[in-house]
């Protein structure tokens, strides 16, 4: 589509993430003329670092249980994934030559693991279709004359679009263009806008001196936590977590990450209880730590009786008092049901995503928001939140891939209505 062409209807979109970039595709395959605009130097800086470690695209379990990881606001973003779903994503992937496979976690990934080759290949599909793509343009808000304002390098800019589609994402990662501004442009149109927060975050513990500086950056694995989930009932997960100078991260505290968030809001802490050998029943390591202890020290006894040791055996020596370590039974339990006190959740620029942003109420079904026509939202901007494992990069497509086809269609429909 010649890009240069001024018949057609413009749309811009500001956010040249996952969102931003497949409402683009999306808008121009329904034969809009787009502009994106990023604040960055490039686009996809944060996919980009989401596929340093391996490019987690989606997960392959069951339909059910891959919408129950959007908790309360599942029934908005279902309407989605319909549209735009997780085998949707893989077909498009292959679409651009980027094949997929299913790890053994479930996880989906391309075969090659990392995020440029298919951000690469994406970007000459966009660029191939028409697509005119500006970097170092941050957006400000309109003018009075409904256009909009960005500052660049060279001063303010002005950009007139028939369509706006906002994709900035949430308020993390601010060094890569992700940094909430656009919150107070919304409310300020009367847009309702939530507090941003951080999601998939660590917590702050309250350590000792001895456990910052002498345990910082120690896995702990395997582990079970048990924690009281968004209904007030206990529930339990399994996997690992890493000792910081400041508290816990890592995929398991992320995954239940929003529980405890919300716990601290409303009482200024949450308890977790960490069991730190799921792998052995109590009893076992009753018997276990029952047994003489000789001339081994306490140590080598934890160790050789109940498998603790390294981390493991420093959240016990930090967390349980001296005199359990006398009892057998109830040292046993300490291993078992770990009690750990949250304090507050790490700031949100150290998180991997936010909660909060535009609340899907001021948002109709094409995700336009209602009080401001013509102005579509998507991506992390969005008031929703989802654990680690695929599920955040699949509803950011999927928002997107809704927004640019919303814009297109409202611009139909209001071609037809004059």
């Amino acid at each position: 589509m010649p890009s240069d062409n001024r018949s057609l209807s413009a749309i811009a979109i500001v956010g040249g993430g996952p969102a931003g970039l497949m409402a683009a595709e999306a808008a121009v395959e329904a034969g809009m003329r787009v502009d994106l605009y990023d604040a960055m130097a490039s686009v996809g800086r944060k996919f980009l670092l989401a596929g340093k470690g391996g490019l987690n695209l989606t997960h392959s379990e069951p339909l059910e249980p891959f919408l129950a990881r959007y908790g309360s606001r599942r029934e908005c973003i279902e309407p989605l994934l319909a549209q735009f779903g997780p085998d949707d994503l893989r077909q498009w992937a292959a679409s651009l030559g980027v094949d997929t496979f299913v790890g053994s976690s479930g996880r989906v990934f391309p075969s090659e693991m990392k995020s440029a080759p298919l951000l690469r290949a994406w970007l000459h599909r966009l660029r191939q279709a028409g697509v005119n793509i500006h970097a170092r343009h941050s957006w400000r808000g309109w003018e009075e004359n409904g256009a909009l304002r960005f500052a660049t390098p060279q001063g303010m800019h002005t950009a007139h679009a028939d369509a706006l589609v906002l994709a900035m994402g949430g308020g993390s990662w601010a060094r890569l263009g992700s940094n909430g501004a656009w919150a107070p442009l919304l409310a300020q149109r009367g847009v309702r806008v939530e507090a941003l927060r951080p999601a998939n975050c660590g917590f702050d513990t309250g350590w000792s001196e001895h456990m910052r500086e002498r345990h910082a950056g120690r896995p702990v694995k395997p582990v079970a936590l048990t924690y009281t989930d968004e209904n007030g009932e206990p529930a339990r997960r399994q996997g690992e977590f890493v000792v910081t100078a400041n508290g816990v991260e890592g995929s398991l505290v992320y995954a239940v990450s929003a529980p405890l968030r919300e716990q601290i809001a409303a009482q200024g802490f949450a308890l977790i209880h960490l069991d730190l050998a799921p792998d052995r029943d109590l009893q076992r390591l009753i018997d276990g730590l029952s047994q003489p202890q000789g001339k081994l020290s306490m140590a080598n006894h934890l160790q050789r009786r109940a498998g603790i040791e390294g981390a493991k055996a420093a959240l016990l020596r930090e967390l349980l008092p001296a005199e359990a370590y006398a009892d057998p039974e109830r040292l046993a339990q300490g291993i078992k049901a770990l009690p750990l006190k949250l304090i507050a959740p790490r700031p949100i620029d150290e998180a991997i995503s936010t909660a909060g942003g535009v609340a899907f109420e001021a948002l109709d079904e094409r995700l336009m928001i209602r009080a401001l026509p013509g102005v579509f939202c998507a991506g992390e901007m969005l008031d929703w939140e989802a654990p680690t494992g695929g599920y955040l990069l699949t509803a950011c497509f999927a928002s997107g891939r809704v927004a640019g086809a919303g814009a297109a269609a409202w611009l139909r429909d209001a071609a037809v209505d004059r």
